[in-house]
């Protein structure tokens, strides 16, 4: 998905920007980049951290960075921050983005006399240099912003730097975070809200859906104001937020407490111990156990030294292999044991499907597979959750199609969404069987969303319910 942060500082803000920025690694595997505005004017640096991490890839250039105002990001897929020159000037710019009528707009601007537009290695368009050009199209920065904002189909959230500071601009959806703190002589602008505390900053605000501010060293001015209507992306929550990470005040880490522990109020097996999927699914398990009474153990360790990430690898085969590779038993605490393993979710399938094989080969009696939220039935519209081309990669998909002998209507589709309803019973019961657990339960899309605990209509369900 990708994160961005930056600073705004009476003094040098390199060392502030470079951990700000590391600390968005768990966001991102392609690509980190930081760019300063300082006495010398602009300087930027792009690295590729697929294979090293981005502390260790940008250790020097902070020896050679100096500036009052910086941005960076890690990125998931294209290289930024970009350095833009137009008849607003000079400026770094960073986004979050998805979007989806990436085609119609580029050839809305090659019909308002855009030229070109530079193509990346797999031939796609940067989709930041897009938002670019089309800020680019109005006749001051505000109204640019704003024009991208309303422009995009899908999300958007970016941050835009030149010599008066630094301007932030929240998805008009909020479906992805932007959070302001300050300190003594400095301001900064995150995604996620933890990232500064360690630097000395505290919370001065969180930016409201379609929100444009304006960041320097003394102040952050709202330019234009925040909309009535907010959608943001529960999975925050569930999978992409660090546990030390709140969004719209909501705790990530107490979120997953409070899923798993209504998950147990539900539930009527009785496993020797409960146990989470390494990273995301602990805090889950934690709230079931400490719920149910069963213990809490960790029958499987994620080695995490050489391998941050499951996802890393571009390829699907690679990445399924390495999230083998990195869980290590503890064979004493999983032999001739009836386990309940929570994860964050099933997307594919494959993983957990070869974990519980894992389990098995290591002399699980049982195992129980408790997912922390709903069945994923809908490829997600407005956040890089997955870059697969097809929903059929979802397990979900799957099933149904073959349940339905490929006769997927969007009504059955919400049959199956329906947790009450025997076709979702079906197939519940045809993922157990396809995946060899000894039992399978959902979370509740209400439980879930209970969990969270702001007001429902500001989450966005979409992937679990096919609505907003």
């Amino acid at each position: 998905m990708g994160g961005f942060f930056g600073v705004a500082s009476k003094q040098d803000c390199v060392f502030d920007l470079f951990f700000g920025v590391d600390y968005h690694s768990h966001l991102g595997t392609r690509r980190g980049g930081m760019a300063v505005y300082g006495e010398d004017g602009f300087n930027r640096s792009i690295h590729n951290i697929e294979n090293a991490p981005f502390r260790t890839k940008f250790d020097k250039d902070i020896q050679e960075m100096s500036g009052r105002l910086g941005i960076g990001c890690i990125s998931d897929y294209e290289p930024q921050p970009l350095m833009v020159r137009s008849h607003h000037g000079t400026y770094a710019i960073t986004t979050v983005s998805k979007i989806n009528n990436m085609e119609a707009l580029t050839q809305q601007l090659f019909g308002s006399g855009h030229s070109h537009f530079l193509e990346m290695s797999g031939g796609d368009i940067n989709a930041t240099e897009l938002i670019a050009a089309l800020i680019n199209q109005k006749e001051n920065l505000i109204e640019g912003i704003a024009y991208a904002l309303e422009s995009v189909d899908g999300s958007l959230s970016l941050l835009l730097m030149n010599q008066k500071g630094i301007y932030a601009a929240r998805d008009k959806y909020g479906r992805t975070p932007v959070v302001v703190g300050r300190k003594q002589d400095a301001y900064c602008v995150s995604f996620e809200d933890f990232a500064y505390k360690n630097l000395g900053y505290t919370t001065y605000k969180e930016l409201g859906a379609g929100e444009i501010a304006l960041i320097t060293d003394e102040s952050c001015r709202t330019l234009a104001d925040p909309g009535s209507d907010m959608k943001i992306c529960t999975f925050l929550w569930v999978y992409y937020g660090y546990p030390s990470s709140s969004y719209e005040g909501a705790s990530v880490e107490n979120m997953r407490y409070e899923c798993g522990k209504r998950m147990a109020q539900r539930d009527n097996v009785e496993p020797d111990i409960v146990a989470g999927v390494p990273d995301s699914g602990i805090a889950h398990a934690i709230g079931y156990a400490n719920e149910s009474g069963i213990p809490f153990s960790r029958p499987f360790i994620k080695y995490t030294p050489t391998w941050p990430r499951s996802f890393m690898p571009t390829m699907q085969s690679q990445r399924d292999l390495i999230a083998k590779m990195k869980l290590l038993a503890v064979e004493e605490l999983i032999r001739d044991k009836s386990l309940l393993l929570i994860d964050d979710s099933i997307v594919r399938g494959t993983q957990l499907r070869e974990t519980t094989e894992f389990l098995y080969q290591s002399g699980a009696k049982e195992v129980h597979i408790r997912p922390a939220c709903p069945p994923l039935l809908y490829g997600c519209k407005y956040l890089n959750f997955s870059r697969s081309s097809s929903e059929m990669d979802l397990i979900t998909r799957r099933v149904i199609d073959r349940l339905e002998n490929g006769n997927v209507t969007e009504e059955v589709l919400q049959e199956y969404a329906d947790s009450e309803s025997p076709r979702y019973e079906r197939m519940v019961e045809e993922i157990r069987r396809e995946l060899n657990f000894t039992t399978l339960r959902f979370n509740r899309l209400d439980d879930m969303l209970d969990s969270v605990g702001i007001d429902k209509c500001k989450l966005c369900t979409y992937c679990w319910s096919g609505k907003e």
